[in-house]
């Protein structure tokens, strides 16, 4: 099974001058920690919601005025659409994440994928990639 057969396509994403305010309020709204951030549907940053508290917040910055571009990760883990289920969940194990952002062959974001989607289909179980991603850095 492909990643796009179980992925959200619907994704929520934000410009890199998106204020920071409006995005912790979409992360409210949607009920969401992370939120990919792309210029024209291609994948550039992730804001998660520790970054707004990390790198905004505790740094002293002023979240009113405070864009993406800011405090996203700019080195952002994702997959392809048309990667198994199985290389997805290895993946998210092997970086400790719960969900990826998923693009297609030209990098354009066509949607997310959460490791809740992975488990319901996939063969590996879901115990061992949660493990895997819940486990301290060593």
């Amino acid at each position: 099974m492909q990643v796009h057969q179980v992925m959200t396509p619907e994704v929520t994403w934000a410009g890199p001058d998106t204020g920071l305010q409006e995005i912790a309020c979409k992360m409210r709204d949607e009920d969401f920690g992370a939120m990919p951030v792309a210029e024209q549907d291609r994948l550039v940053g992730m804001v998660t919601d520790r970054d707004i508290v990390v790198r905004c917040v505790a740094a002293g910055m002023d979240v009113r005025s405070a864009t993406a571009r800011q405090v996203m990760s700019p080195q952002v883990l994702y997959c392809f659409d048309d990667e198994s289920v199985e290389s997805a969940l290895q993946n998210m194990g092997a970086n400790q994440v719960r969900r990826l952002p998923v693009v297609n062959r030209d990098k354009r974001l066509v949607g997310v994928v959460s490791l809740g989607d992975l488990s319901r289909s996939s063969e590996r179980p879901t115990a061992a990639a949660l493990k895997e991603i819940s486990a301290r850095p060593k």
